[in-house]
């Protein structure tokens, strides 16, 4: 996919589910074009993660991390087995332009965009208790 953006992971972006922990994970944006890349992350719930950068340019040949991060959750989500929550990354050329929302206007032709479903997946299990040497005969 030379025409845009490559995001890495590409369909889905997983989250090591625990409680009362913020959870990071990370979104990779590769520029594979001559042309410098302006991009844009939304999420269908804003509250619940944060995203840094949210919007950006990417040179030609770049690559820019964006960082997710779910916020501490005090309960289980009750879509633990189906998360309905997406983000949406949007690319498009910036020919110069710098200004947002000049470039991702309703409508406006080139926008690119990608979404990533979220899923959630069990946190690592606790490391097993150290051995007990056997007791003195």
């Amino acid at each position: 996919m030379a025409d845009g953006l490559q995001i890495n992971p590409d369909k889905e972006l997983k989250f090591r589910l625990e409680l009362k922990k913020q959870i990071p994970t990370t979104i990779r944006l590769y520029n594979p074009t001559a042309a410098e890349l302006a991009f844009k992350v939304k999420t269908t719930a804003p509250k619940k993660y944060c995203v840094k950068p949210n919007t950006g340019f990417i040179a030609p040949g770049a690559t820019q991390i964006v960082h997710v991060i779910m916020q501490a959750q005090r309960d289980w989500p009750a879509d633990v087995a189906g998360c309905k929550d997406k983000f949406l990354v949007q690319s498009v050329a910036s020919g110069g332009v710098t200004d947002f929302t000049e470039l991702f206007a309703k409508g406006k032709e080139g926008i690119k965009e990608s979404k990533l479903r979220v899923a959630y997946t069990q946190p690592a299990p606790p490391p097993p208790p150290p051995a007990r040497p056997p007791p003195p005969p």
